[in-house]
């Protein structure tokens, strides 16, 4: 696993090939880096699936509310839901959605923002000061590459547990 400079800022996501670690960006969107912290801790990312993942552009997951089912029909409704907490408001900023990049996933409210999130297989510069960009992968991308493609995909891949670093022993 990589140095990591600022364990409290930083979220470890478990998949199944490894792990994969984000450094949040508190000084560029601290509401966004807050409430993934806040979904980290409560757990309530743990067993979320990807339920959007579209080859050569990003891989969605963070429905907290109807991403961890198992049945079919509530897979269908993956990417519908959000936490029990209210919406965050969009933090645009000038840092471009590059590869690795985490962005706040959202309806067309730009400040609609809840607890999905992106990680961007490629540079997607065209969502630039459209969506938030809130975390970059520091280590692990190889994992992200590896989850199973579909919209949503037959077999989803999970985050397995997902934490903050300051809180792992």
């Amino acid at each position: 696993m990589t140095d990591i400079k600022d364990p409290e800022n930083t979220i470890i996501i478990t998949l199944k090939g490894g792990d994969v670690v984000v450094q949040l960006l508190a000084d560029v969107a601290p509401q966004h880096t807050a409430r993934m912290k806040q979904l980290a801790r409560d757990g309530a990312y743990d067993n979320v699936c990807f339920h959007r993942v579209i080859d050569g552009f990003m891989a969605q997951t963070g429905d907290v509310a109807n991403g961890n089912m198992e049945a079919d029909f509530n897979l269908r409704r993956a990417g519908t839901g959000g936490s029990q907490y209210p919406d965050v408001p969009a933090e645009f900023s000038n840092l471009p959605h590059d590869r690795g990049t985490i962005g706040a996933a959202r309806s067309q409210n730009p400040n609609s923002a809840n607890s999905q999130f992106f990680i961007n297989f490629n540079d997607n510069h065209f969502l630039n000061k459209q969506y938030t960009v809130y975390g970059r992968v520091v280590s692990g991308m190889e994992h992200v590459d590896a989850i199973v493609r579909g919209e949503p995909p037959a077999n989803p891949d999970r985050m397995i547990k997902v934490r903050v670093a300051a809180d792992v022993a």
